[in-house]
């Protein structure tokens, strides 16, 4: 994995507005080899950039999830963190 500045630097404006959907409690993962993102309820319409955020690891479940299983999405330390750094860069 790149180093967090790295991460940062390339998060879109579309990989920030996710990432606020986690942090505002808004999105679920759904359970599978690579997690699908709902946001209110509804199908993220880019899930390469929500598998991506994953892969990054600055989404998670917030508990185990079983393959079809729809659990809470949270924003990991590493998420937060880079939230945190694209708002204060007034994204």
């Amino acid at each position: 994995m790149e180093s967090e500045a790295g991460a940062d630097d390339e998060l879109s404006h579309r990989d920030r507005a996710l990432l606020r959907a986690v942090a505002e409690g808004r999105a679920e993962l759904v359970g599978g080899c690579e997690p699908d993102l709902t946001i209110d309820g509804y199908w993220c319409g880019d899930q390469s950039a929500a598998h991506r955020l994953a892969q990054l690891g600055l989404i998670a479940p917030a508990s185990p999830i079983a393959v079809g299983g729809k659990v809470a999405a949270v924003l990991t330390t590493v998420g937060n963190r880079a939230l945190g750094h694209a708002t204060a860069k007034g994204a």
